[in-house]
């Protein structure tokens, strides 16, 4: 029996430890494995590990051996999961590992552009305070949430999350989804459709998964809904946004900013228009990577590797 880890370094980049996940099976760890190394590297296990490097039809083929893909991520699109379970192999994901972690980066990028905290420390640091005539200054609005409307466009594990946050913080809440299941106790909370919830919301955040149906949720005709004072913040998946769309609303001053973990391609080319909108924070997909939150993925997946192996596994997915 052997395991190989394709690209251990996001999970572990070296503040974690591998020795739970050796202790089941002997164990290769690569921080990193280009699409050329991934058939030579993992050609003699049964079990493969995998963050993003892609395990396509093709390669899946050249796995003779290959009885496990556990996908050390919540999304699994990397994977052909039909090849593979036609193949007799079976894949699992981490579903809940980062809730709070997502949630708490959510209200970081937003009180970002409430406050624009890092452009006034740097200001101060330039000298700005130190030669003004009054007792302080800001260099952009600055914005209260309290008695403002918060729309929770996903309202699973970590859109519920934010509703809580937000509501905590004085801000009514609006949530669209497919399943109005389970609504919370708290007051000033409402179910809405999406258009609903865009037209009324002072804050759209989304936290759906990436479907057919949800790739390009937010485009253009969509934007024109939202309020000019609006901001939009995206921690769930990019192609969820077309981001020409929302660069062009920026740029035109029809939406008062965004701010967005995710993009549609990851490491984004240099030519993305988000990355030059205007009042545009992009963070490099760094909601889910906590330390506590890595650890807590670190044991599910080991967890998972373990049930597979005693013939009961666990949070298996499937096409």
């Amino acid at each position: 029996m052997k395991i190989v880890v394709l690209d251990g370094y996001t999970l572990n980049p070296g503040d974690l430890s591998w020795e739970a996940l050796k202790a089941l099976a002997p164990a290769e760890i690569y921080d990193r494995t280009a699409s050329d190394l991934i058939v030579p590297r993992a050609r003699q296990a049964e079990l493969v590990l995998t963050n993003k490097t892609p395990l396509t039809a093709g390669t899946l083929r050249q796995l003779e051996r290959l009885r496990y893909i556990g996908v050390l991520a919540t999304g699994y699109n990397c994977v052909d999961v039909k090849t593979a379970r036609d193949l007799g192999v079976t894949v699992t994901n981490i579903p809940t590992y980062g809730t709070a972690s997502v949630a708490q980066f959510t209200f970081a990028l937003l009180l970002e552009l409430c406050h624009h905290v890092h452009l006034h420390s740097d200001a101060v640091r330039a000298g700005q305070w130190s030669q003004n005539k009054d007792w302080c200054f800001w260099l952009t609005p600055l914005v209260e949430l309290a008695g403002k409307t918060m729309g929770v466009v996903g309202f699973g594990r970590i859109g519920r999350q934010v509703g809580q946050i937000a509501n905590a913080m004085g801000m009514r809440v609006m949530a669209a989804g497919s399943r109005r299941l389970n609504p919370p106790a708290y007051n000033e909370f409402s179910w809405a459709t999406l258009e609903e919830l865009l037209t009324q919301a002072d804050v759209v955040s989304l936290h759906c998964p990436l479907l057919p149906e949800t790739q390009g949720l937010i485009n253009a005709s969509r934007l024109e809904l939202m309020k000019p004072s609006a901001f939009l913040i995206n921690t769930s998946r990019g192609p969820l946004v077309v981001e020409q769309d929302l660069a062009d609303a920026l740029n035109g001053n029809r939406l008062a900013g965004a701010a967005l973990d995710v993009l549609s391609e990851e490491p984004p080319p240099a030519t993305n228009p988000l990355l030059e909108a205007r009042n545009c924070i992009v963070t490099p997909h760094i909601a889910w990577a906590t330390r506590e939150a890595r650890t807590r993925l670190m044991a599910i997946a080991v967890a998972n590797v373990a049930a597979f192996l005693q013939g009961r596994p666990q949070n298996v997915v499937g096409p």
